[in-house]
């Protein structure tokens, strides 16, 4: 079996246990870590995933970060100026890029009902933007059922790295990864 089949079973397993309606919104989020040569892989069988949720009784809502910089870049009418000189970029990703993102889940989380996943996807495409960490917080209030946000990465112990880059960050979620337990 390989390692995305393996992954999705571990994350059947979660997403079928009992939800628990009163947990506070960073332990309603699910980090799928996967290896980050995996990528590709993942987004051929990210179907299993979906398939699991629904066999769950859960429905699934897939919303995907990729072309999320593309999208905000194309229409600022000063993107020529940050091209040229991208130093000048620095604050307006803190500020209206963030903004921006943190937008486009939030509209995704307002959409469903508690007994929906929203699924995140390409959150490698944010790497040098915007920290996944900091998306994740940002929305956690207003995660109605469940937020699994696809990772690739590595995590040790209770901290994740994002392309094995950068510093990771602690986060209280609940991790799925190829080391949760025992799939046959």
């Amino acid at each position: 079996m390989n390692q995305i089949k393996r992954l999705a079973a571990v994350y059947q397993r979660h997403v079928s246990a009992p939800w628990q309606r009163t947990m506070a919104g960073a332990q309603r989020v699910m980090i799928i870590v996967y290896p980050k040569k995996r990528e590709r892989a993942l987004r051929v069988r990210v179907g299993e995933f979906e398939v699991a949720t629904q066999e769950a009784g859960h429905r699934w809502v897939e919303v995907d970060a990729t072309r999320w910089f593309a999208e905000w870049m194309a229409a600022d009418p000063y993107r020529d100026a940050y091209f040229e000189d991208p130093d000048l970029l620095g604050m307006k990703l803190e500020g209206e890029f963030k903004a921006f993102a943190v937008e486009r889940l939030t509209a995704a989380l307002e959409d469903v009902d508690r007994n929906t996943v929203v699924a995140l996807l390409g959150s490698a495409s944010l790497y040098g933007f915007l920290r996944v960490s900091e998306l994740i917080q940002s929305v956690e209030p207003l995660i109605p059922g469940r937020l699994a946000v696809f990772f690739p990465g590595t995590k040790n112990d209770d901290n994740y790295r994002l392309l094995d880059a950068r510093d990771g960050w602690s986060y209280l979620a609940q991790p799925i990864t190829l080391h949760d337990a025992w799939v046959p």
